[in-house]
């Protein structure tokens, strides 16, 4: 768990870490629905949003978004752990995996089936049904493990096949928090299809754990910047050398693995060299190496660490408070186990509609998200005869003062 120095001097650098501008004083505990802002990162964006100049152009302001675009590229190869393939900045997490699908889906061989899994995220599985139907593939969805709520290899070995051309995964269920092991997934599908184009959702993931895409063995990787303590309306995505020159939309004329769409965002780009600035920052509290992406991978480390001690309490409670699991009434979605989680809790209270615990909260300065039957939450609630639940999602800059407040708030909503 990070010393109150160090929590202090990491919620120093995010906006509105404590209150919200129309609400005032308030704990965010909507992580997943998009993390907090890195104060750098508004500042450098308002100043590249005042640019004119695009990059290709012989003057001095294009060279420099030139730089800030090559110098960003390296900076997030390094954060993912690549060295090889193609990096492209789309509109969000959802177009980057819609496009990938597509050119995946497209450019495989004909017939044959395209595997996900009822744990994922519409982005992926509108966009597989949908290529699927176009190509003449089945689409087909391994079914997740209702009491544990997450997907595991053995899961994908009983329906993946010698044909099964294009597989997805999601690395985090936004819902629950559930963490799949990509790397024992993956080996489970090229152990039966070793020429299958893999696809990994990576967007709830990014913000807790260390990342090693390269050692996944996968061809394609979606990050949201937004849910990254970026800004909103841009994703990032990388292709493998497999996929990046696979059929895809480009401008005639470009090389057959460019990837980018029309002029680039120079103020995107430097965003995100933000992000992984702020995170060297913090490794190199924890990690005396001279080498960028050891000190990334300290920091997710100490992210790691400092998270499951806030969902061990938010969960187990302390020598001062009663946890969820032991709060009459509150059911854990998923189980009460941590050890495959990330960041994000969902719960229902016994004969309280979930909207009214949300609004209860809020009463009480705690931010939280309502999760309804629908389509971003569907696949994990209705197998459970659920109509809503409460989503509780925290970040590393949470502290566990907060987490207590929250204990106390919910054991007072259950009582009343």
């Amino acid at each position: 768990m990070f010393s109150d120095t160090l929590i202090q001097s990491i919620r120093d650098q995010f906006h509105h870490v404590d209150s919200c501008p129309y609400q005032g004083p308030r704990i965010f505990f909507e992580n997943a629905g998009g993390s907090l802002t890195l104060k750098s990162v508004v500042r450098v964006n308002a100043g590249l949003s005042a640019i004119p100049d695009n990059q290709g152009r012989d003057n001095p302001a294009s060279k420099a978004m030139g730089s800030i675009i090559d110098k960003a590229k390296q900076d997030i190869k390094t954060f993912l752990g690549v060295t090889q393939g193609q990096l492209f900045i789309g509109e969000t997490g959802t177009e980057c995996l819609f496009r990938v699908i597509r050119a995946a889906v497209m450019g495989a061989a004909s017939g044959g089936q395209v595997l996900g899994s009822t744990l994922e995220h519409p982005a992926t599985v509108s966009a597989c049904k949908r290529w699927a139907a176009v190509t003449g593939k089945e689409y087909v969805a391994v079914p997740h493990n209702l009491e544990t709520a997450n997907v595991s290899a053995e899961d994908y070995q009983r329906f993946v096949t010698a044909d099964t051309r294009v597989a997805t995964i999601i690395q985090t269920s936004p819902v629950t928090g559930r963490l799949v092991d990509v790397p024992a997934v993956v080996n489970a599908i090229r152990a039966v299809a070793p020429d299958c184009l893999i696809i990994v959702d990576g967007i709830q993931h990014v913000p807790h754990g260390a990342l090693h895409v390269e050692n996944y063995d996968v061809d394609a990787y979606a990050v949201s910047a937004y849910k990254v303590y970026s800004r909103h309306n841009y994703g990032i995505g990388w292709v493998s050398h497999r996929l990046e020159s696979l059929p895809h939309d480009r401008l005639e004329g470009t090389p057959e693995n460019y990837w980018e769409m029309g002029t680039r965002d120079a103020a995107a780009y430097a965003c995100f060299s933000e992000v992984v600035s702020y995170l060297d920052w913090l490794g190199a509290r924890f990690s005396d190496s001279e080498n960028q992406r050891q000190r990334l991978m300290a920091a997710s480390k100490a992210i790691a660490a400092h998270e499951n001690h806030l969902l061990d309490v938010m969960v187990n409670g302390n020598e001062k408070h009663n946890g969820l699991a032991d709060i009459p009434g509150v059911s854990i979605i998923g189980g009460t186990d941590n050890e495959h989680r990330e960041g994000v809790l969902a719960i229902t209270v016994e004969n309280v509609e979930s909207a009214k615990v949300v609004s209860q909260l809020s009463e009480n300065g705690i931010r939280v998200h309502l999760r309804t039957n629908d389509r971003y939450s569907g696949n994990i609630l209705n197998p459970l005869g659920l109509e809503s639940c409460i989503r509780i999602s925290i970040a590393h800059y949470n502290t566990a003062d907060e987490v207590e407040y929250f204990l106390k708030v919910m054991k007072s909503i259950t009582k009343t």
